[in-house]
């Protein structure tokens, strides 16, 4: 029997069918999808998650690989049928080595995010990706979704960090694709395949990633501003004046503060006055805080910004940081919600917010549109909270047309419905809205050509 032989591969710490077990990893974590499972494995090396996909696939039967579970798309939730194995890749935790000369470290695909970042910076080195569940979210996740974050700007999506990767196939074979190469013109670029795939190709068990300089002599700023136009043109103005050593810029709306500093204990707003937009900016300033002061002062001049504070310590920085950070849990407590992960040409932010903002209010017109997000990229997250005092089934019964209006205004923009959360199961449907047929096809001949027998994943991207 299938259970059976899993439960032989990976031990008996290694499973689990305890339904209090199995219940925080079957809901995703806004709740907004569930499923069911027989049996959730938690294989400790690479050669285990070979053997438990190669016994799932002689019986037909689908693996659904989870990291973290911080995902907002549904992507590693199995299906409610009860038949899908659950495959934790939590156990694969080594860092299994650090090169400071190299700048690499090969780590597992279970290895927590912050803790990646932790040993990168007791080798003197700085691992980027950044992002608020970086306490719980696994590095194999944040690379099957290509994950974003708030360092995006200077450094890239997490697609720029994998210098190689190491995947189990849908027949169970391993791909050892784990070079730590920065030039390889040697054939296709497989790994690229695998990014951003959501395990629908296969599972990344490890991955080798690049490493830079501790950057020096950063410091972090929240300034005020009077619209999220203004906000792109202080990015354009503030990287000239910084020599392109903006590392981040984050756009929060008042709301969004508004709702922290209501939900989110010990919290507080730098600005005696409130403004309809807040940035934060964390860069790096090498001729000293004096010149980042006369920078922002000139921001200010410029009429981009409306004031400025310079946090002055790495506690004061730390504050600023979990004003931003805390926008999504606060959003929680102010009742049912939209999320949408929207990118769009940098210099058109200000633009998309406005017409979409009219858009939906053109629908519910209490709405309250909660939008947040990283500039330098184009990534908006323009999140949706139901009108104050509202039965949450009267926003439930208008989320589609509601969400439809978003993306289509999205689509005028020439941008994307997914930034960097995925696609999952929750914009599944959307694809063929977003995508030319001949890119549905050739990515359904990728999924064709590396899992005929739809075992890795299914029902999600595609």
């Amino acid at each position: 029997m299938l259970l059976d032989q899993l439960k032989r591969i990976v031990g008996p710490s290694g499973w689990t069918s305890d339904p209090v077990e199995l219940a925080p990893h079957l809901t995703e974590w806004r709740g907004a999808y569930r499923g069911n499972t027989p049996l959730m494995v938690a294989p400790r090396s690479t050669p285990e998650v070979a053997q438990v996909v190669r016994a799932c696939a002689e019986a037909g039967t689908a693996v659904v690989p989870q990291g973290g579970n911080t995902g907002l798309c549904g992507g590693a939730i199995p299906d409610i049928s009860g038949s899908q194995i659950l495959l934790s890749l939590a156990r694969l935790n080594r860092i299994r080595a650090v090169d400071p000369e190299d700048f690499s470290m090969v780590a597992e695909a279970g290895c927590v995010l912050a803790d990646i970042q932790s040993r990168a910076r007791a080798a003197g080195r700085l691992f980027p990706l950044s992002l608020a569940a970086e306490g719980s979210c696994q590095i194999g996740g944040n690379l099957s979704t290509n994950a974003g974050g708030t360092n995006v700007l200077k450094y890239g999506t997490a697609r720029e960090q994998a210098l190689g990767l190491e995947v189990v196939l849908a027949d169970g074979t391993v791909w050892d694709g784990l070079r730590c190469l920065r030039k390889d013109t040697a054939g296709y670029d497989l790994k690229q395949l695998f990014i951003g795939a959501e395990g629908t190709l296969g599972i990344i068990t490890a991955a080798c990633l690049r490493l830079y300089p501790l950057p020096s002599d950063l410091h972090t700023a929240m300034l005020a501003v009077p619209s999220a136009g203004a906000a792109v043109a202080m990015l354009a103005a503030l990287r000239s004046g910084l020599a392109d050593q903006v590392y981040a810029f984050e756009l929060i709306s008042d709301r969004a503060l508004q709702f922290v500093l209501r939900h989110i204990p010990g919290t507080r707003s730098p600005f005696a006055e409130t403004s309809p937009w807040y940035v934060l900016v964390e860069c790096a300033a090498a001729r000293g805080p004096d010149h980042l002061h006369s920078v922002l002062m000139t921001m200010i001049d410029l009429g981009h910004a409306r004031d400025a504070v310079i946090a002055g310590n790495d506690r004061e920085a730390g504050e600023f940081w979990r004003l931003r950070h805390s926008i999504s849990e606060a959003q929680k407590s102010e009742g049912a919600s939209l999320k949408h992960d929207i990118s769009v040409p940098v210099g058109r932010i200000g633009d998309f917010i406005e017409a979409a903002e009219i858009a939906v209010e053109s629908i519910v017109p209490a709405i309250r549109v909660v939008a947040f997000g990283h500039v330098g990229d184009g990534n908006v997250h323009f999140n949706i909270s139901q009108p104050s005092g509202a039965p949450t089934r009267q926003f439930d019964q208008r989320c589609t047309a509601l969400s439809d209006a978003v993306y289509a205004v999205t689509r005028s923009f020439g941008g994307s419905i997914s930034a960097e959360h995925g696609i999952g199961q929750a914009k599944r449907h959307l694809l063929r809205q977003h995508k030319s047929e001949s890119e549905l096809r050739l990515m359904r001949t990728v999924k064709q050509a590396l899992d005929p027998d739809n075992i890795l994943n299914p029902g999600k991207v595609l």
